[in-house]
This record gives structure tokens, sequence and C-alpha cells, in this order.
């Protein structure tokens, strides 16, 4: 019979994607206003196998001075994760809270790494409580499904996605 104890391992954690724009350079960098700061991420799941999910998440950091952009970065890191064995009522959390957690601090690291290399001070996204906005995540899904009428539509669960 086959081993049937619950697996959970990291195969990989990579940097999926990078760009950084500077569309008002260089004038815009002889600007003595401070510049304003927008940060937005975002979590997203795939199942790329039996047992096999790509958790990433997407960090979009604006700065503008004005309405004109000093400069656009997108980062997006992303972990392969090996997940068996598990039931399912646990593959929520562990899909929302436990891969994010394992794969943002890459995203920090790389993402205050690409505006720093631009020339610029590097930009240092938060600590996230990937528990927290799980649970809020949950239950938004829940009102929504009770104002619609509808039951649990089944499926994979679904990631948080917060705009900061």
């Amino acid at each position: 019979m086959a081993d049937q104890s619950p697996v959970f391992n990291i195969q990989r954690v990579y940097l999926k994607e990078a760009s950084l724009e500077q569309p008002n350079s260089p004038a815009i960098l002889l600007e003595k206003d401070q510049p304003s700061v927008e940060i937005s991420l975002g979590v997203n799941v795939d199942t790329i196998g039996e047992g096999a999910y790509e958790v990433s998440i997407t960090a979009t950091v604006t700065s503008k001075i004005k309405d004109r952009t000093v400069f656009l970065c997108e980062c997006r890191e992303a972990g392969i994760f090996e997940i068996r064995n598990v039931p399912q009522e646990q593959m929520g959390p562990i899909l929302g809270i436990a891969c994010p957690q394992v794969v943002y601090p890459y995203l920090r690291g790389n993402v205050a790494d690409v505006i720093q290399r631009a020339g610029f001070p590097p930009v240092h996204l938060v600590e996230i409580n990937f528990q927290s906005m799980y649970e809020q995540q949950q239950k938004a899904q829940q009102a929504q499904a009770q104002s619609a009428g509808a039951g649990n539509g089944g499926g994979e669960p679904q990631p948080p996605v917060t705009t900061q």
C-alpha cells in the first residue's frame, strides 16, 4: 500500500517576470517634488500537474509626480509546490497562506533590487499577513455567495488578492 502521509515540498521559487519603465525620463528625474508611491499585490494559483501547484504573487509599484509617472515596476515571483495527501478543506489555507508566505520574501527583495538598480531608492514592500488576507477573502466570498443565493461552487480554492 502506498504511503498516504501528507506531503508539502517546495520544488522551486523563481522570478517569473520583472519589468521597469521610466516613460518620462530623463526630464522627470530633475523634478524637485516628492513622488508618490502606489503598490498593488495579486496572488494567483495554478494547478500544473497532479499534486503540483504554481503560486505566484505580482507586485506593481507605481511612482508618480503629480500625474506623470516616474517609474512603473512590476515583478512576479512564483513557487512550485508539491502538495499531496492533504484533506481538501486544508488546501485553501495551504495555497492561500502557507505558499504565499514562502514566495513573498523573495518578491520583496527582487522589487527593491530592480528599483534600486534603476537608480531610485529601493521600495520595501510591507510585511503581509496572508492569514488575515485569506480570512477576509473567505468572508467576502461567503457574503457574495449568500447574497447571490448560491452555495459553494466547488473547484480550486482561490487565494487572496489585495491592493494597498
